[in-house]
């Protein structure tokens, strides 16, 4: 978030000018006024409750018809200094390059159901994923599900709203071959983002456990940095992790060779290393939204160059509609008299 600063200035301070057309009014309703009165000869022509519509005079007390003009007066103030700009407030924003791309990889094999994080672990990613949906700013983000094959659940998009539509359905029913290929996941990835445009900087973040063992993992990492692609990594679980739920009433658990319940447990001294591998950020999964926070001001900042990480624009707050509803409220006796007139 950027500071909150103030400093009173109009973005349209030619409005202005418009101010000085209350001097002529004046001074022509105070000289027509004086020429009326002192018109006697009219008088021989017409009787004196006449008068006033024959000269287009108001039949007002001159105290009431001073009262108009103030009234007048303050309602072009008050309007004159809205189309000014008023502003006193602006919120100074770091600037990140546009076309800033974000390819989120989230693990949808079937140790992500295990339930050492609450209520699972898949859950528990969905919710990262909502956070920085919900966080995002100008960053175009795109969305695949992977287990033993990779599958795009969005393309690289704008549309946040679209992404959550479709978060709710990724589950590890999608796949029926389990287990975490990771490297084909990847390489969907590299396909993506290889059709974007050419100034525009990619990063990917990884939502996993962990449990997956591939070779030459951290050397695709590397090669990705290398290729100007951040790799960021959150792991979802716990070190001591749990066991893994299988599928039926008659399987409740995943067994191994000798019987025993598979236990999958968050495999942070890998990922931290494949994270560093790829030159990004690893966080643990949390119930706040700190993790992704850290991430997306790490995407945000690389799509500067360095020279520039802190240069920031000035966004103010248009205050011209406080004007505005002062005017608005000066017009309010007119609307009770003409309404006070009305006969049903």
């Amino acid at each position: 978030m950027g500071e909150l600063l103030t400093a009173f200035h109009f973005s349209e301070p030619a409005w202005l000018w418009a101010l000085l057309l209350c001097l002529p009014v004046a001074g022509w309703l105070l000289l027509f006024r004086r020429l009326a009165g002192s018109n006697d000869r009219i008088r021989d022509y017409a009787d004196a409750h006449l008068l006033p519509h024959l000269l287009g005079r108001s039949t007002a007390s001159s105290l009431i018809q001073r009262q108009r003009y103030v009234r007048w007066l303050g309602l072009w103030t008050l309007l004159v200094l809205a189309m000014a700009g008023p502003r006193w407030d602006f919120i100074d924003v770091q600037l990140f390059r546009p076309g800033t791309n974000l390819l989120v990889l989230m693990d949808i094999s079937r140790s992500m159901m295990v339930a050492d994080v609450r209520p699972t672990r898949l859950a528990r990613a969905r919710q990262e994923v909502e956070d920085l949906l919900n966080q995002n700013r100008g960053i175009r983000v795109g969305l695949i599900g992977f287990a033993s094959v990779a599958h795009v659940v969005s393309p690289l998009t704008e549309d946040m709203n679209g992404i959550h539509r479709v978060l709710s359905a990724l589950d590890t029913s999608l796949v029926t071959l389990q287990g975490s290929r990771l490297l084909f996941a990847l390489q969907r990835a590299e396909e993506l983002l290889a059709g974007q445009p050419e100034k525009s900087v990619s990063s990917i973040l990884i939502i996993t456990d962990g449990d997956f063992d591939e070779p030459g993992l951290e050397q695709r990492m590397q090669a990705l940095a290398a290729a100007g692609i951040r790799v960021h990594i959150l792991g979802v679980g716990t070190p001591e992790g749990d066991a893994v739920p299988g599928q039926g009433r008659n399987n409740p658990w995943i067994m191994n060779s000798n019987g025993q319940p598979v236990i999958s447990a968050l495999n942070e001294p890998l990922l931290k290393s494949l994270a560093k591998a790829g030159n990004g950020l690893y966080e643990r999964a949390d119930y706040r939204e700190q993790d992704t926070g850290r991430i997306l001001a790490e995407v945000k900042a690389q799509a500067l160059p360095a020279a520039d990480r802190d240069e920031r624009t000035r966004v103010w707050g248009e205050r011209y509609y406080w004007l505005v509803g002062l005017g608005l409220v000066l017009l309010l006796p007119l609307f009770r008299r003409s309404l006070s007139g009305y006969q049903p």
